[in-house]
């Protein structure tokens, strides 16, 4: 299989005022393409560091990290920025729609960063709204909608650019139980299309529903396992 992120003795140190804080102290891992992983962690274990990482949201102090045959290890902020643009599908907790923007114009910016035409724009956009069940919201704005369809229509958005990794930040953090049972039943399809899905979160019924779990603590990788049990939905 294809590696498309590897990660070489990553490490990451803040300083706060007169104190090194060390957030990752070296973490080595690879991912193939079309893994479903979750990254797993109690607070100050150092996974929402790795998630800006991998995201190509922060880089490491040490280490070399290689995201699908790039090393972005070193990159500046703007080479960092067309990777994250190209590459990365982000979907957060908090959703981070624009207000004033209908469905489909909030799903259409990736790719007006990414200079595709207008036409394409539209086509695409309503492909991914399409694929993500929500053809009939596509002129709604964000106040018009359940919290579960603005999470469909991040989700929409992180698909539209065709990227290497899905990558998701507690996306069920702030949707109930039922609309949650939805939103992974999604990722389950995304995954199962052949995208690379990347979860993080502290909850572990979410983290069941990947194929590999792998889990920080101190800076570290406790433990990387094959999940035996997948929470499956037919």
């Amino acid at each position: 299989m294809q590696t498309i992120i590897r990660c070489h003795n990553i490490a990451r140190h803040y300083r706060v005022g007169v104190q090194d804080v060390i957030a990752l102290r070296s973490v080595s891992l690879e991912i193939e393409k079309g893994e479903y992983v979750a990254i797993m962690g109690p607070s100050g274990s150092g996974k929402s560091t790795f998630m800006n990482i991998i995201g190509c949201l922060d880089t490491p102090t040490l280490g070399e990290y290689i995201l699908n045959g790039k090393n972005v290890s070193r990159m500046t902020d703007d080479e960092l920025a067309d990777v994250r643009n190209t590459e990365i599908g982000f979907v957060f907790q908090t959703f981070n729609l624009l207000p004033r923007y209908t469905a489909k114009e909030n799903v259409m910016l990736p790719m007006i960063y990414a200079g595709v035409d207008k036409n394409t724009r539209e086509h695409r956009a309503m492909q991914a709204l399409a694929s993500v069940d929500l053809s009939d919201r596509v002129s709604h704005r964000p106040n018009e909608l359940s919290g579960g369809q603005r999470q469909r229509v991040a989700v929409a958005r992180a698909l539209v650019n065709n990227p290497s990794i899905i990558l998701a930040d507690e996306p069920t953090g702030n949707l109930d139980s039922k609309t949650s049972v939805d939103i992974m039943r999604l990722f389950g399809k995304i995954h199962a299309s052949g995208n690379t899905v990347i979860v993080v979160t502290h909850e572990e019924e979410i983290a069941q529903h990947a194929h590999r779990i792998i889990r920080l603590r101190d800076g570290l990788v406790e433990y990387d396992i094959k999940n035996t049990e997948i929470i499956r939905y037919d």
